[in-house]
């Protein structure tokens, strides 16, 4: 292996271990980027090791960093974290669950059911997983645990069903996608729609065979209430707000009326006047919901900076070269290679989140990806 190679592998394995002792995450990559470029100067100036790194590297960075923050299509970001927290705090998910819950109550775990369709609900209108999976956990687990279900069932039912808003749009990881591959993160948005879909549909249908042969992890309620039409136009009453909300931020997104960024503004404006019409509007709310978006939008964009001077640091070593390498190396085939990358990613969940995953691996994936 050159010199190169072997920064490359060191800087992995020094984000790696930087990562697991516990230090902030846009530190740990911005860190290693800089330290790096003192070891690639050192090396060259010093060892007449060709790296080609040099100081300049660091000027290198903050233009890019300057070119992200001025990305029209990652304004969208804070105002659709800003429109999921505000409907969040609308009590709409609360409405939604109670309702719902009415609906499915002779179906054997039918309250499993009712998390992941208010889940998918919670996807296509805030687009934020985390908002999802804590609202998700406090309105549904005491009530699923309290009637009798097991542990593994109701946590896994509010896992899966609030990370939909990775996948359903309009989810924020699509947009962040969109800006690192140059792709239409309006296409993305149409794109994920029936995967995210079917994924939910595949959810319902192992929570009913799951609770068909395991009758005790998935009980009946003992008050069953019969299904009227009252609940059904519980229901619907219940749907139309976040449905309508769903329809104007994707529907003017697919029919080009609006941009990505134009279209999330709607969405903002429009959970603001479901908070009001909701009567959960008031001064508190809105600071509480400012604070969570300054607060996640930082956490992103910071790392975006670590990340952005991460990935140009590794490329200027080789990255690129030494993970084409790698992937056109291995004796499985096209297909054999994308699941080899899968199963990657897939164990990187284990250590990091969709922000770092995305800004790191994409980047260098995307030029080795459309020549297998």
């Amino acid at each position: 292996m050159d010199i190169n190679q072997i920064l490359v592998i060191l800087m992995f394995a020094t984000f790696i271990g930087i990562l697991l002792i516990g230090y902030p995450i846009p530190f740990a990559l911005g860190g290693t980027a800089v330290l790096f470029v003192g070891v690639g100067y050192i090396a060259d100036n010093y060892f007449g090791a060709f790296t080609g790194i040099d100081l300049n590297y660091f000027g290198l960075v903050i233009t890019r960093i300057y070119k992200t923050m001025t990305n029209w299509v990652l304004v969208s970001l804070p105002i659709f974290i800003f429109m999921g927290l505000m409907l969040d705090k609308s009590g709409i998910a609360e409405r939604l669950m109670n309702s719902s819950q009415k609906l499915f109550g002779k179906v054997r775990g039918g309250l499993a059911i009712t998390v992941t369709f208010v889940g998918v609900l919670l996807a296509a209108s805030t687009g934020i997983v985390g908002a999802s999976v804590v609202l998700l956990g406090l309105l549904s687990l005491p009530a699923m645990l309290n009637q009798g279900y097991s542990k593994t069932l109701a946590l896994g039912t509010v896992v899966s069903a609030g990370t939909l808003g990775i996948l359903i749009p309009p989810s924020i990881m699509l947009v962040v996608m969109g800006d690192q591959l140059s792709l239409s993160v309006g296409d993305l948005f149409l794109g994920a729609v029936f995967p995210g879909l079917i994924l939910a549909g595949m959810y319902v249908v192992f929570i009913l065979i799951f609770a068909f042969f395991s009758p005790k992890s998935a009980p009946l309620p003992k008050d069953l209430e019969p299904v009227s039409w009252k609940v059904v136009k519980d229901v619907i009453l219940n749907v139309i707000p976040p449905f309508g909300l769903i329809v104007a931020v994707l529907g003017s997104i697919f029919a080009g009326i609006a941009t990505v960024t134009e279209a999330s503004a709607v969405g903002a404006l429009g959970s603001l006047l479901l908070a009001v019409m909701f009567k959960k509007f008031n001064f508190e709310v809105l600071k509480d919901v400012l604070y969570g978006t300054f607060n996640t939008t930082a956490y992103i964009f910071g790392i975006f900076v670590g990340a952005t001077a991460f990935a140009l640091v590794l490329r200027g070593l080789g990255g690129d070269e030494v993970i084409s390498e790698v992937l056109t190396s291995l004796p499985f085939g096209p297909t054999g290679t994308i699941l080899v990358i899968l199963g990657v990613v897939f164990l990187l969940g284990f250590f990091l989140d969709w922000v770092e995953i995305t800004l790191i691996v994409l980047p260098l994936l995307s030029p080795v990806i459309p020549h297998l």
